[in-house]
């Protein structure tokens, strides 16, 4: 399997898959929601224009190894689900970042997503340790980690600045058995 070419299978027709320019305007869509910006890192521009989703499908089909993926729902990009590389002592880790369009919240793409995204980590990838770090006020995330295996390791307080608040954000790790 090579880099540009990796698709896992996460049952029930969602599949994790790199981003084709054709999926451009349904990123745009579902990504310029505030409702998504609001617990996302700033990298993550709001509004969300066609061209952003460009410019991220442009930097993500050269990715090797392969680490983000579009969330493909019955054939649409509805969401991304990404891992963030660690190195030096850290070579071993990753954190993992996602997103999903709202109007496919609460059906457990996420979770599913995020579950395969750890397996493709841990078997694949060979990696250790899969990390989140959402934004504390953001329950439906966490609970997703929850239900995908994760276990809270902490609170790190005052952590970070999104819309101009300063917030905590939550520790959950996921590791290798």
């Amino acid at each position: 399997m090579t880099a540009s070419n990796v698709t896992l299978d996460c049952g029930d027709r969602i599949i994790l898959r790199p981003p084709r320019l054709t999926d451009a305007p349904a990123i745009a869509q579902h990504a310029n929601d505030r409702a998504i910006w609001i617990n996302l890192r700033d990298l993550m521009p709001h509004p969300y224009s066609l061209e952003d989703a460009r410019d991220w499908i442009a930097r993500i089909q050269v990715q090797s190894p392969r680490v983000s993926f579009v969330i493909d729902v019955n054939g649409e990009a509805v969401g991304a689900i990404g891992l963030v590389l660690g190195n030096d002592v850290e070579r071993c880790s990753a954190e993992v970042g996602y997103w999903i369009g709202a109007a496919y919240w609460g059906r457990g793409i996420a979770t599913s997503a995020l579950s395969r995204v750890c397996r493709y980590a841990f078997e694949e990838l060979a990696l250790l340790r899969v990390f989140a770090t959402p934004i504390a006020p953001n329950p439906a995330s966490c609970r997703v980690l929850e239900k995908a295996g994760f276990e809270r390791e902490g609170l790190m307080r005052r952590a970070c600045i999104k819309d101009g608040r300063i917030l905590d954000m939550a520790l959950y790790a996921k590791v290798r058995d």
